[in-house]
């Protein structure tokens, strides 16, 4: 499975901001199960992009 392109258009607006913020992007992945964007970002903030493109921050 691929990201669709929401999620894309979604990742690439949060690694903006986080890069505008200074913050460090430690680890990207696709999760295939679950077929969702994983940003980790600092050591605690989590963040998840939906195949809709919504975006969840833990």
């Amino acid at each position: 499975m691929e990201s669709t392109a929401q999620q894309l258009k979604s990742f690439y607006r949060m690694v903006v901001r986080i890069s505008n913020l200074l913050q460090p992007v430690n680890l990207v992945r696709y999760d295939e199960r679950v077929e969702r964007i994983v940003i980790l970002v600092g050591e605690t903030i989590q963040i998840e992009i939906l195949p809709n493109g919504e975006v969840l921050i833990q």
